[in-house]
């Protein structure tokens, strides 16, 4: 049982489900994943925290039997089924310019102006915050009952050639499947580091 240090945590049911319990499915049963979870997914990921709200990540969820054959000629062989069988593959990209939107999304200061004219810093920011989207996007699916198989094994050209083409730049981070995963698809977990073997408080 996980000691509780605040009124609010969460029970360790809860924590199973998004953490201990969880794992990264390889496989997927035939269960469809609606629209209607989709969005619910996209409207608990937003609340996440980015820096100066600057949601940066842009998304493309390959569902059709189309675009999940067009992803596949994108991602390598061992990945190849997984997108096929996946009720749903969330391409998880970040808008260079995502700095265009600030006025609205971060009204308080001018913030556009920070990277105006500073693509490299926009680049670092975006991968950065996208990173922490596509991370908010697993718990927060993880949450709503759903599994996810997180993937690189892509080749981004390819996949901003295919999906991105009228979006320039927009420039994919990784992907991550979507679904109910097959318990069949998944092996022994890895091990997980004690506290102090990779972190130490200062």
């Amino acid at each position: 049982m996980t000691k509780q240090f605040h009124d609010h945590a969460l029970d360790s049911q809860s924590l199973d489900q998004l953490f201990r319990e969880a794992r990264t499915y390889n496989g997927w049963l035939k269960k469809d994943v609606s629209d209607e979870q989709l969005h619910a997914i996209w409207d608990l990921m937003k609340m996440g925290p980015t820096s100066a709200n600057q949601q940066p990540v842009r998304i493309v969820w390959v569902k059709s039997d189309e675009a999940k054959a067009k992803l596949a000629e994108c991602v390598s062989e061992g990945n190849h089924d997984k997108v096929l069988n996946a009720p749903v593959t969330a391409l998880i990209a970040y808008d260079v310019d995502f700095h265009e939107e600030l006025p609205w999304l971060f009204p308080h200061t001018d913030a556009k102006s920070w990277f105006e004219g500073n693509e490299e810093l926009r680049h670092e920011h975006g991968f950065r915050n996208s990173s922490l989207q596509g991370a908010y996007l697993i718990l927060a699916a993880r949450a709503l009952g759903l599994d996810t198989g997180p993937m690189s094994g892509f080749d981004a050209g390819s996949v901003e050639k295919a999906f991105f083409a009228d979006n320039p730049r927009h420039k994919v981070n990784f992907i991550c499947s979507i679904g109910y995963g097959d318990p069949e698809s998944i092996f022994d977990r890895s091990p997980r580091p004690d506290f102090d073997r990779f972190s130490r408080i200062a």
